[in-house]
């Protein structure tokens, strides 16, 4: 047996419990890790309160999470891993946990954190399906909502060292991050299309939505093109003609995975992470969360 966070009910922060659960065992190709960081991301938070009834399957009671890192403690037949690796991944098996099942571990490398691996996974594979999917290229403008979010600041760094200008929607709070991070930092609210304009006298090319804040029509306008827009966050893109990624699990980069943390290794990628909370502590990472007292990932720490 081991410890991990469940709940057995839908409802706010307070439904999270560390309780005893069978400790995982790994199948043909697959590893269990010894947790040594778990992230927490928004799609935990939704799934928890019930907003993806339907959408998401849950089975009662619920062990949360997936973006993990840690050292492999045993390994299935034909794993790609061994006893003693430091690996990351999204995990199959567990999360919130003390130990967690990997089907793809990635090495991590020696210069990354634990803490860093697992925040990197999922905001680094979505930052990076959504500038693949859109097709960027050097010399493009690209307009990223949500610029100073999870996934919009790696969006930006990646877009950047690809030689693309990026112009980011954000809140005053993070203009100043976003322009570090360099990007032309432009602030939300009524008036956003024409400081987008000002911004980008050449044109915008395409745009990559991380907020979901309703800008889709106004967006599409910008560019011309429904086609040349994509969003991670606004589930009306169908009304607007525009892609939506991430409903399907088969829609995923994971074997960007490795290239993103060598980028971490060596400092060409930042992963704010905001804070790290024992994992019994769950229920107040997610109040802080829901709360936007957050300013980068949280990270939980079994």
């Amino acid at each position: 047996m081991s410890t991990a966070i469940t709940y057995s009910r839908y409802g706010g922060p307070d439904v999270l419990t560390l309780t005893e659960v069978d400790t995982p065992e790994p199948g043909p190709g697959q590893v269990r890790i010894k947790v040594r960081a778990t992230a927490v991301n928004l799609i935990d938070l939704k799934v928890r309160s019930g907003m993806m009834d339907g959408v998401f399957p849950v089975e009662f009671p619920m062990l949360p999470g997936w973006d993990v890192a840690g050292v492999v403690d045993k390994a299935g037949e034909g794993a790609t891993a061994s006893v003693g690796d430091e690996v990351f991944g999204a995990a199959s098996v567990g999360g919130y946990s003390e130990y967690a099942l990997l089907d793809q571990p990635v090495a991590k490398p020696e210069g990354v954190s634990f803490e860093t691996a697992a925040a990197l996974v999922t905001v680094g594979e979505t930052a990076y399906r959504g500038l693949h999917h859109l097709g960027v290229a050097e010399g493009d403008t690209l307009l990223i909502h949500g610029a100073g979010g999870s996934v919009g600041t790696i969006a930006v760094q990646l877009a950047v060292s690809r030689g693309i200008t990026v112009v980011g929607t954000s809140g005053e709070d993070d203009t100043e991050r976003v322009t570090k991070l360099g990007a032309t930092a432009v602030t939300y609210g009524e008036g956003w299309v024409e400081r987008v304009r000002a911004a980008a006298p050449q044109g915008v090319d395409h745009v990559f939505d991380a907020a979901g804040a309703g800008v889709l029509p106004e967006s599409t306008a910008l560019v011309g093109d429904a086609a040349r827009v994509i969003t991670i966050a606004d589930m009306s893109a169908a009304q607007h003609g525009v892609r939506f990624t991430g409903g399907d699990p088969a829609d995923r980069f994971w074997q960007a995975l490795p290239q993103l943390a060598d980028l971490a290794a060596v400092g060409k990628l930042d992963v704010p992470v905001w804070r790290t909370y024992p994992l019994a502590e769950a229920a107040q990472a997610h109040a802080d969360i829901e709360a936007r007292r957050a300013r980068g990932k949280v990270v939980l720490l079994p």
